[in-house]
């Protein structure tokens, strides 16, 4: 039921059973939709089923693990340092990395494009490099399908690193970044090198740099990086599945460097970068979102379980807007935000001033929000 907080102007009933309608989905056990307008005043928090079968029922403070949301995050702490002018988007990743880290990184066709790749790139998916987790090596099977399987085991970078240089191919090689065009594919990999590139230009180690950059000066005291606590007393999080069998690999899931979080959290982040609180200049977020480019069709198995066609990216910021023939009438507005495998979201609707975070925590469910945001923007829209 939806938490005790300030009353928005909407049909509670009509959000709760859409909420109830997404554990009513195979393989998801539980559900959590956080929904705030405006600049000020708590969200609205609705949840639906149980942190796991037969576990204590979801509440509106249950923390979740909100996967590749997290590349808001990490692009906000990149953007920190742009404005410090400590790291420059244009500047070759090795101008911040060590040679053992992108000497042959990214190999096509006999040429090592390494020293090409800039931050940029990494922001934008537009490098090119495949992605560690979800490519599969020819004659293999993805890192992913393996960690899942039981073989949970620690990565670091250079195991990472290891994994796209030894084992797989580029897609295409760095994009010209200028006029707005190049192609983009979603890679997991230039986010794992931009944590890189945070802790090798500051000196700390990122749940650092989150505290006291991002964490600590946002009010975000139930956000934390695994193996790190949280800055206040935080409830056990929600379990994470994978069909019906919950995901038992905790250092895998921290070696992917994915965040914890709760959908109030999530909704005052959202909230510090639509009005630039993040950031010493204001204008400093709107750079997130410049110079969008849309994902091609997804050609692979691996692509299809990542963010592909209509969704459009510029540095750590997805948009979506259904396409004109699903939506002909244009009543559902655009959102800006990003959504992660595990069917988590967080987006800001600029058109209906409104702020949606939540999960079904299932990682089949990675395009669900595309899916369910559509849905509860019809019954939100007056």
């Amino acid at each position: 039921m939806p938490s005790p907080q300030r009353r928005l102007s909407v049909d509670d009933g009509a959000v709760q059973q859409l909420v109830d309608g997404l554990t009513a989905r195979k393989g998801v056990h539980h559900a959590l939709l956080a929904i705030a307008s405006g600049a000020d005043g708590a969200p609205r928090v609705y949840v639906s089923g149980r942190v796991r079968p037969g576990g204590p029922l979801m509440m509106p403070d249950t923390p979740f693990f909100v996967a590749s949301v997290t590349k808001l995050f990490i692009a906000a702490a990149v953007f920190q340092l742009v404005e410090r002018n400590q790291v420059r988007l244009s500047e070759p990743i090795s101008a911040y990395l060590p040679a053992t880290l992108v000497t042959g990184l990214h190999r096509l066709d006999g040429v090592d494009h390494g020293d090409r790749v800039t931050v940029e790139h990494l922001l934008r998916h537009a490098s090119g490099l495949p992605d560690w987790l979800e490519d599969r090596p020819k004659g293999g099977k993805a890192l992913i399908d393996g960690l899942f399987e039981g073989n949970d085991r620690s990565l670091t970078i250079e195991d990472v690193v290891a994994t796209v240089r030894d084992g797989l191919t580029p897609h295409f090689a760095p994009q010209d970044l200028g006029g707005g065009r190049g192609r983009v594919r979603y890679s997991d990999t230039n986010y794992q090198l931009l944590m890189a590139i945070v802790e090798s230009v500051t000196g700390q180690p990122l749940h650092q740099v989150y505290a006291d950059r991002l964490f600590g000066p946002l009010g975000l005291a139930h956000t934390w990086l695994p193996g790190h606590p949280p800055l206040a007393p935080t409830a056990a999080p929600a379990d994470v599945f994978a069909g019906e069998r919950a995901i038992e690999a905790p250092l895998a899931l921290a070696s992917v460097r994915d965040l914890y979080s709760t959908g109030s959290d999530l909704v005052t982040f959202l909230r510090s970068l639509a009005s630039g609180a993040a950031f010493a200049d204001p204008a400093t977020a709107r750079a997130m979102q410049d110079g969008w480019r849309r994902f091609g069709f997804p050609s692979s198995p691996a692509a299809l379980r990542q963010p592909n066609w209509p969704i459009e990216y510029a540095m750590g910021t997805m948009r979506f807007r259904l396409p004109w023939f699903l939506d002909p009438r244009r009543r559902v507005p655009p959102v800006v935000g990003h959504t992660g495998s595990t069917g988590t979201w967080a987006f800001h609707c600029p058109e209906l001033d409104l702020f949606l975070a939540g999960t079904v925590d299932q990682a089949t469910a990675g395009p669900l929000p595309f899916s369910f945001v559509p849905r509860l923007l019809r019954t939100l829209r007056p």
